[in-house]
């Protein structure tokens, strides 16, 4: 995959049929981070770059966006990896991000480049992959390598009627795109009792009640229309709130608490040594090697002024 990340600006004088559109190879990594920088910075980057004409990349290709309408002061933006994927910095990016961009309203994108096609009025088919099979993820045992990292990438899935915890694999389709059949794939699979780690995405189905509900930190395509794989049954879409799982789980999803000043200095650091790498890094993002030196200096010395609340 080469990490490819869409960006469209509106202009200030301008409606969202004029609306521009830029691109960048690799730009999914990262792209938090970048958009830390604030709207003085980052706009005038993107309008550096060549402008991107007719079909945009379609969702299977583009991994992260955003979109910056100069007219409302609207932020919308996703990404599938980095510290806003991740459950214990999530909170912390949005933190930071609201001081970079003060005055603007910020929003998660969970359907993608569709929702950004929507937003200006497109049809949000145009972005769309063509239609494919489902790729469910595998379950996970108990003591699977991933489950030592920090910020596993996993799914948790608990069921209501039967007491279960499962732990699955967070590389293929989320599993509310499976529908009911889930929960019988899944008979055999190892219990995990109560998983106590960060995950990035989670589902709890009760069977007894017909009733599913489900959140993401990333994006999923089609995020919108999942409670169609599910007829019959009540659904509720938690975008990211993971602590709705919590609720009713009964105790079998009981992640790490988040440490807010402790992420929120983690973050900084993180952002401070992203936005530090020259051109001549063995990994820069687009947008730093695009930066003149004297605005890298000027963001680093903005993020080196973002401290914990009270300080």
């Amino acid at each position: 995959m080469a990490d490819w990340a869409t960006y469209v600006v509106v202009p200030e004088d301008g409606d969202a049929d004029r609306h521009e559109v830029y691109e960048a190879r690799f730009g999914a990594v990262g792209l938090d981070l970048d958009l830390l920088a604030g709207p003085d910075v980052v706009v005038p980057l993107l309008r550096s770059r060549g402008r991107v004409e007719g079909r945009w990349r379609d969702e299977g290709i583009c991994e992260a966006g955003a979109l910056i309408d100069l007219r409302s002061k609207t932020l919308l933006f996703f990404a599938r990896e980095g510290p806003v994927t991740q459950m214990r910095l999530r909170a912390a990016t949005w933190e930071l991000l609201r001081r970079a961009w003060q005055g603007w309203e910020l929003r998660w994108t969970c359907d993608g480049a569709a929702d950004l096609a929507a937003r200006l009025g497109l049809d949000p088919e145009e972005v769309r992959e063509p239609p494919r099979r489902v790729y469910p993820d595998s379950a996970l045992d108990l003591g699977d390598d991933e489950l030592e990292e920090p910020d596993p990438l996993v799914r948790v899935l608990t069921i209501g009627d039967a007491g279960r915890c499962h732990v699955l694999s967070g590389v293929n389709d989320h599993p509310i795109a499976e529908g009911p059949a889930l929960v019988d794939r899944l008979t055999d699979a190892p219990d995990h009792g109560v998983y106590a780690l960060a995950a990035d995405s989670g589902i709890h189905v009760d069977p007894a009640r017909r009733r599913v509900g489900w959140w993401l930190l990333d994006a999923v395509p089609g995020a919108h229309d999942m409670a169609a794989r599910w007829p019959g049954w009540t659904v509720d879409f938690w975008q990211d709130r993971w602590e709705e799982h919590v609720r009713v789980a009964g105790g079998r999803f009981a992640p790490p608490a988040v440490l807010a000043e402790q992420a929120l200095a983690e973050l900084r650091s993180e952002a401070l040594e992203h936005w530090s790498q020259g051109p001549s890094s063995d990994w820069v993002g687009w947008m730093q090697a695009s930066s003149p030196e004297s605005v890298r200096h000027s963001v680093i010395a903005a993020l080196g002024g973002f401290r914990s609340p009270g300080r």
